[in-house]
């Protein structure tokens, strides 16, 4: 496989490893729940929580790919934009236009149940 350049390559690429609609789901689970416990955080200033955010961030998706879309994360080849891209597909998801999105990057219509 080639090495991606830009990001815009990047989107499509990291859409179609998250093919399966419940691969998605854990994303979601896991993203929300880092960006709430950051803010607890945040309001607590309890610093010990830094691992669990991590935790929460990652754990959720790692485990998606091994069960369910059985691949690799992209996280392990592109962390920047495999984190900025987790925000991004919960974007689109609480927007209702991550349907469109997956079209786009040629995602089939079968796996985009959400």
């Amino acid at each position: 496989m080639k090495t991606i350049q830009t990001y815009a390559e990047f989107w499509p690429y990291y859409l179609r490893e998250h093919a399966q609609a419940a691969t998605r789901g854990w994303h979601y689970l896991g993203t929300g729940l880092a960006i709430a416990l950051l803010i607890y955080l945040l309001a607590t200033q309890n610093w010990l929580l830094i691992p669990l955010v991590l935790v929460c961030g990652y754990f959720f998706a790692w485990v998606s790919h091994g069960l369910i879309e059985k691949n690799k994360p992209a996280t392990f080849t592109y962390p920047l934009w495999s984190l900025g891209s987790d925000f991004k597909m919960l974007f689109h998801f609480l927007t209702g236009t991550m349907g469109r999105e997956l079209e786009k990057a040629g995602v089939s219509a079968a796996t985009q149940t959400e």
